[in-house]
């Protein structure tokens, strides 16, 4: 009988279930969208039942779908779209209020007196992060101020906090954890001790009764319920997507990286045993603790990658869809001088300037929409660049490749920019959707399956590998022009 593992990854858009086969191979997959919900301006909410119901369905599909029974699957690994808020009560089982998304802006305010107060230092130098409504941290202390009689309920211990993986876990087993690299983006983990901060926990009024058991990524967690997938099948991998993607890319070793480009683009680089403090405004972060030894990212945020692209298509109307920009952008040499600095949502790392906005520049008579989609492509190019330059900084380790996934990895033209204004060869993996991968590959390691990481290195192969063309002039050149820009778009905002 053939073994297989099962990764569940729930992310922000859809829910999927990924069935692995024991040399890591793809057997098959299903997927269900799910509702984004909006309450009002800069809120984002998910349902959380409907989150569990997508991914339990998703998960009976694909065993259906390749015809796989249930006692064929050696283990359960999940990934999920990590900080995303939910509470619920211990003994029905039932969140007290939807999910608040990572995406939410609701405790902005909150974060900001935060800062006024000086306590960026102090939760920096614990949490390795930047103080931001992005965490979990001012969720939670949103839902215990506002849900009626929560604080109270917390108190007593009859509710349960967690991210999406634990709210997963809790559905499928009963078990109230978290692994340790969905709890570093709380903003409530020690990155140094391992373990729920209480300096933190009261600075936030949040009851150390609803905090989950911290677990390793890989290992024996818990046990998914018979009657859900049709017997019991060990729960033995959890990390949050873009830790798993990192794992899934074979980014074991330190100063090896990858980006995952989306609708944003996330750069994490492996930094060691010992968390790499940022000078950079970068966050370190826990990537996956094996047998109780922990390795650390430096990880730094993009915010419009594919996003740029849908601007064009809905906002400019240049392309009917998405797809057409990199044909579109191919018809040119180059931009022709034409550069955009995508701050449509402010500037992330390394510049967390909330207030920049997007800017267009070097326009002529004889520019087209043409060079406008090479400058979009080239605008995602150079910031990836300002965000490695500053992970480089901070780690001390020039890298020497990257390696990219997500759904902009599938652009030639993309990642030939990429490699050119990096100065490195750039590597696409014959399986793009690492972050699954990464999440079957830490359940199979702790189920046994696999013996160690060495292993799994057989699991990744490079479908492409994009050397740079261009001369090192050119490049200082073309990012010395993106530099004046981005202080172009800076200033914009400040006059």
């Amino acid at each position: 009988m053939d073994d297989y593992i099962l990764a569940l990854d729930q992310g922000t858009t859809s829910s999927r279930a990924v069935l692995f086969d024991a040399a890591g191979r793809v057997a098959g997959c299903a997927q269900h969208d799910i509702r984004q919900i909006f309450p009002q301006p800069g809120w984002v909410e998910h349902n959380p039942n409907e989150l569990w119901h997508s991914q339990l369905t998703a998960a009976r599909e694909v065993l259906e779908r390749c015809d796989v029974s249930a006692t064929q699957v050696r283990a359960i690994g999940l990934a999920n779209q990590r900080e995303t808020t939910i509470l619920w009560d211990r003994a029905s089982g039932q969140p007290l209020m939807n999910a608040i998304v990572w995406q939410d802006r609701r405790t902005a305010a909150y974060c900001d007196a935060l800062r006024r107060d000086g306590y960026q230092s102090l939760i920096g130098e614990k949490t390795g992060l930047v103080i931001d409504a992005y965490f979990s941290a001012s969720k939670l202390k949103w839902m215990l101020d506002h849900v009626p009689g929560a604080r109270q309920r917390a108190s007593r211990g009859e509710l349960a906090f967690g991210t999406v993986d634990s709210w997963l876990v809790y559905k499928l087993s009963g078990a109230h954890v978290t692994d340790a690299s969905n709890a570093s983006r709380t903003m409530l983990f020690n990155i140094h001790t391992g373990r729920w901060d209480e300096e933190l926990l009261a600075l936030f009024d949040i009851q150390a009764a609803v905090m989950p058991e911290i677990v390793d990524s890989s290992g024996h967690i818990a046990t998914a319920s018979a009657n859900l997938l049709g017997c019991a099948i060990p729960i033995t991998g959890i990390a949050g997507d873009q830790q798993a993607a990192t794992f899934g890319q074979a980014c074991h070793q330190r100063g090896s990286a990858k980006n995952t480009i989306g609708t944003g683009s996330f750069l994490l680089m492996n930094v060691g045993d010992v968390p790499a403090p940022s000078a950079n405004q970068l966050l370190t972060t826990v990537g996956w603790r094996l047998r109780g030894r922990t390795t650390h990212l430096i990880e730094g945020s993009v915010f419009m990658a594919g996003a740029t692209l849908q601007w064009l298509r809905d906002g400019l109307g240049i392309v009917n869809d998405v797809s057409q920009v990199e044909q579109l952008a191919g018809m040119v040499a180059d931009a022709d001088g034409v550069v955009l600095v995508p701050a449509f949502s402010g500037l992330g790392a390394p510049h967390w300037d909330p207030y920049a906005r997007g800017t267009l520049l070097g326009l002529h008579r004889g520019s087209t929409r043409h060079h406008i989609a090479r400058a979009a492509l080239d605008g995602i190019a150079y910031q990836t660049v300002d965000v490695l330059r500053a992970i480089e900084a901070d780690s001390g380790v020039a890298l020497r490749e990257l390696r990219v996934d997500g759904g902009g990895a599938r652009s030639d033209l993309l990642l030939q920019l990429l490699a050119d204004a990096l100065g490195i060869p750039v590597l696409r993996p014959v399986n793009i959707e690492t972050t699954a991968l990464g999440a079957a590959q830490l359940a199979g390691l702790g189920a046994g399956l696999w013996e160690g990481i060495e292993e799994l290195e057989s699991h990744w192969q490079v479908e492409r590998c994009f050397t740079p063309a261009t001369c090192a002039d050119r490049r200082a050149w073309a990012m010395s022009r993106w530099h004046d820009a981005v202080s172009r778009s800076v200033a914009w905002a400040t006059s």
